[in-house]
């Protein structure tokens, strides 16, 4: 196949002439209360409807939508009402598609029938692009590490309320102990709760392990202990437990939603890792085998990743690479790239606009700061950026690095080999010896070794 010739960025075509892509294409302004749809004016007499938000009224839109012919929807929303909008649809076959309002412009005066119409025009020619949707598969697994998530944030506050109330007693509990709801921590707490006020007594029910000596733990434990503060710290403690009761049944409907999967790969090959205890709001099961099983490959074995960030990823992502072209494409999609806002052949801040990063995205920046001090290859290459850009850049840089030897890894099925804290260090005295070299035959010189 002849060689196809360089075609110089400026005279590439982006768009080229306009085309009728989706004749049969619908467009929809999605609210609270009413939902604004528009078909083309040559398949109905009344091209603009207006429908209710009640479960049979959406039924009736999908039914009208099929009796005109439409083939595709686009529907433009915020919030969360379009869910059972877009979910009825696409169980009608109607191929629904959610675009951002931000892709949607419009200078004239806006109304909900022209934004309807609008969003229908621009559909027909192809010029809007649908949000990224999991498959159907992974949706139950994402809605609840999500419900797990906001579940763990809410024990947090009560972890704050807990602190508030030891506060309120003068008992410095946070001083001798570096987590208040550890082993030592909730000992000790139980305990006050139970009627046990002494700070000797307290004190005995340290762990042997920690740092503080005796007499500190009985300093810190001696404190002002009033009936309506104990009556708030019992409460805070009911209320975090309850919580942690809460995460635990998460976890079992994770754990089931996982093992529906289709298995790709045999648990037994899966290469074993010493198990270490668990730590606080880690999963309550080994979730390593069943997220091999399901992806074909030990994601876990990338530096950073441990079996929770790996199935945050997943359960936002799938295991279904196609939707991004290319790893590029991805780490595009998680917002992990550099600043590409341009005008004037400058960049028009050092900074782009604020993106709301998704919860895969975080996952892979929190595994980036883990490797700050990592004796890995991708923690020397995050300490090489942060010598040169500073520790922001480097986790961004490193999350990018990770995105792509996930999707890579889940891609091509290939296993993960770390290439060491030597090879970005070679790497780097090439790249400078290099860059040397130029610059000494620019002045007629030529490097040569001592």
């Amino acid at each position: 196949m002849p060689k196809q010739p360089r075609v110089l960025r400026a005279k590439r075509q982006i768009i080229g002439d306009l085309t009728i892509v989706n004749p049969r294409a619908a467009g929809i302004d999605a609210g609270s209360e009413q939902h604004f749809v528009s078909v083309p004016e040559n398949l109905d007499t009344e091209p603009v409807r207006s429908f209710g938000t009640f479960t049979a009224d959406l039924q009736n839109l999908a039914s009208w939508l099929l009796s005109c012919g439409i083939t595709t929807v686009a529907i433009e929303a915020t919030g969360v009402y379009w869910i059972p909008l877009f979910e009825i649809l696409e169980q009608r076959g109607l191929n629904p598609k959610l675009v951002d309002s931000r892709s949607i412009g419009r200078k004239n005066k806006k109304t909900d029938v022209l934004d309807c119409q609008w969003i229908r025009q621009l559909h027909t020619y192809g010029l809007l692009n649908g949000a990224f949707r999991p498959n159907a598969d992974f949706l139950p697994l994402r809605a609840f590490h999500r419900q797990r998530k906001m579940l763990v944030e809410c024990a947090a506050d009560h972890i704050r309320h807990m602190q508030k109330a030891l506060d309120l007693m003068n008992v410095k509990l946070h001083l001798v102990i570096s987590d208040i709801v550890g082993v030592t921590g909730m000992r000790i707490i139980r305990s006050i709760l139970a009627g046990k006020t002494q700070p000797k007594e307290l004190a005995q029910l340290r762990e042997r392990n920690c740092q503080r000596s005796e007499e500190d733990f009985v300093k810190a434990l001696t404190g002002n202990y009033r009936d309506e503060h104990l009556f708030a710290l019992k409460q805070a403690v009911e209320l975090f437990d309850l919580y942690q009761q809460k995460i635990a049944e998460c976890d079992e409907k994770t754990a089931a939603a996982l093992d529906t999967f289709e298995k790709k790969n045999d648990p037994a090959k899966l290469p074993k890792k010493t198990r270490q205890k668990r730590r606080k709001n880690q999963l309550h099961f080994d979730a390593r085998p069943l997220l091999y099983q399901i992806a074909g490959v030990d994601l876990t074995a990338i530096d950073g990743l441990d079996s929770s960030s790996v199935l945050t990823i997943l359960a936002e992502t799938g295991t279904d690479t196609s939707p991004w072209r290319t790893a590029d494409d991805f780490a595009s999609w998680l917002a992990l790239v550099p600043n590409r806002w341009i005008t004037g052949g400058k960049p028009i801040a050092k900074k782009p606009p604020v993106i709301r990063p998704n919860r895969a995205a975080q996952a892979f920046r929190l595994a980036a700061q883990t490797l700050e001090r990592a004796q890995c290859g991708v923690g020397a290459f995050f300490r090489r950026i942060q010598s040169r850009h500073g520790r922001s850049a480097a986790i961004k840089a490193t999350a990018h690095k990770l995105a792509v030897i996930f999707y890579s890894m889940l891609k091509n099925q290939t296993e993960y080999r770390d290439p060491g804290v030597s090879y970005y260090e070679e790497r780097y005295r090439e790249k400078m010896l290099n860059s040397l070299k130029k610059k000494a035959a620019t002045f007629g010189l030529q490097l040569t070794p001592i």
